[in-house]
């Protein structure tokens, strides 16, 4: 399928010389969904996982139908503040300062086999967060799925510099 026929760029967003692929469209666009689901799913099938986790906010819709497909618990993984119970968290470097990923104290059980699904990987610096925080809580990463990668950022390269399985469904050069 062409993935990348069903993503919108939006140019300059959110600041002067970004290209924003914005994977909304699709979303929207029923076969484009399923397909894309079906293909990060079939991709990690019959790895021993059990359960996905997906990165705030599109990384929710994707990750948790990748779950559905694959028949396992869905775990979010959301920025700072937002999860309404005990958290543990795992800060990371943007280009101006700092942000922080948190996931409940109680939903990954040590020893567990975790995915982890995102809309999009560019330098890495989220997901690299989110799987040091899952392997922190006692958790092994079975593998990275994610619907797009940019790959001159180097996103997807830092990931398999840590040993991490990486898959992405297209990629976008030069962004």
């Amino acid at each position: 399928m062409p993935f990348k026929s069903r993503i919108r760029t939006v140019p300059h967003y959110p600041k002067s010389g970004v290209m924003f692929r914005d994977i909304t469209t699709l979303l929207k666009d029923a076969t484009g969904l399923q397909l894309a689901v079906k293909s990060l799913a079939d991709h990690f099938r019959y790895q021993p996982i059990d359960r996905v986790v997906g990165i705030e906010a599109r990384g929710f819709i994707v990750g948790a139908a990748v779950a559905y497909e694959l028949e396992l618990g869905f775990i979010p993984a959301r920025k700072k503040g937002k999860l309404p119970a005990e958290t543990v968290g795992q800060d990371y470097a943007l280009e101006y300062g700092t942000d922080r990923i948190e996931i409940h104290a109680d939903a990954i059980t040590p020893g567990e086999s975790i995915l982890l699904i995102d809309d999009l990987i560019a330098t890495g610096g989220t997901a690299l967060a989110a799987c040091t925080l899952i392997q922190g809580m006692g958790g092994k990463i079975q593998g990275c799925g994610f619907v797009i990668d940019l790959p001159d950022l180097g996103g997807c390269q830092l990931l398999q510099d840590q040993g991490f399985a990486v898959f992405a469904l297209c990629e976008f050069e030069g962004d």
